[in-house]
């Protein structure tokens, strides 16, 4: 099939094209959607074709959206916790996504496409978190609306330049290929450094479950400083004698605790993402013990359970 044939089929079923596309990447599928989008904008024949894609993408990306939030309120921090399993970077933690989303409220689901990442966490975030369904729906309609406004209107206003740009990729799809392979091994390189970089960190001192209980008897406990985000709190409520926390307050909530007296970082990521890079950040603050709880909330509650037992 030429460009040519190319161009008349995705002028044919572009709002179809626009819909399958949009509703693939945002149920987290590793699909491109913005390219598609600028395409599709470049060879609608007329406003009122431009307004059925626009209208196709909002709806593929609300009915995506609304699934994760149905999952989020169904399930939990169990789907944040999945979804960060799936990072191939542990350091980007859904809990430090999460506190961000509760600081900016619903506004972070109308600029929630705009961040890589964010777009397919922060609508369970919402489920879980029990964010009326009204709001939710308004608030992702309008960030769809602006994403894919922009990009469909980008193509639209740019459509010679883009035609242009798809007949020199036609004439040179050998190199054109090539350039995205570099690309991609490039993005996929510092991925990989970024997992390394974590390993590194990941190797200071952490304590145990049952060191932290022997630890909590004594005249002078460590601070425990609970980072699992406000979805998973909420629904399993505090930890006795921990404080609260997020990666954004961290030094706010460790306030005039002595910097000789020891700190117990713990969340429920992966790897223990957060609670490392907490106690990183503790450590280079001049606190002189950080560690962080070794297996995070789960083998909290099990050394709890079992010693209850």
């Amino acid at each position: 099939m030429d460009l040519a044939q190319i161009t008349d089929s995705l002028q044919r079923d572009a709002v179809w094209v626009v819909f399958l596309n949009v509703l693939a990447q945002q149920a987290g599928l590793p699909v491109p959607a913005v390219p598609t989008l600028l395409l599709a904008g470049s060879l609608a024949l007329s406003s009122t074709q431009l307004g059925q894609m626009l209208a196709a993408a909002i709806v593929a990306s609300v009915i995506a959206d609304w699934l994760w939030y149905m999952a989020g309120r169904a399930y939990g921090y169990r789907v944040l916790a999945g979804l960060c399993r799936l990072s191939i970077n542990p350091g980007s933690c859904v809990s430090q996504t999460e506190s961000r989303f509760v600081r900016w409220g619903l506004g972070s689901l109308v600029v929630a496409k705009f961040v890589p990442g964010f777009s397919t966490v922060a609508p369970p975030i919402a489920g879980a978190l029990r964010m009326t369904l009204p709001s939710f729906v308004i608030a992702a309609a309008a960030g769809a609306a602006l994403w894919a406004g922009l990009a469909l209107g980008a193509g639209w206003l740019l459509r010679d330049e883009v035609n242009q740009a798809i007949g020199v990729l036609d004439r040179h799809a050998g190199s054109a290929l090539l350039a995205v392979a570099i690309v991609f091994a490039v993005w996929l390189g510092w991925k990989l450094w970024q997992k390394y970089r974590f390993r590194q960190l990941a190797a200071l001192p952490h304590i145990t479950p049952a060191e932290l209980l022997a630890a909590m008897e004594t005249p002078h406990p460590p601070l425990v400083l609970d980072l699992r985000g406000h979805a998973m709190v909420a629904e399993t409520g505090p930890l006795p004698g921990a404080t609260i926390t997020d990666p954004d307050t961290l030094f706010d909530v460790v306030g005039n605790w002595p910097r000789q007296q020891p700190i117990v970082t713990l969340c429920n990521c992966p790897e223990d993402a957060s609670a490392i890079q907490a106690a990183h950040r503790l450590l280079k603050a001049g606190y002189l013990s950080a560690r962080p709880l070794r297996g995070g909330y789960t083998a909290w509650r099990a050394a709890t359970t079992t010693e209850e037992n």
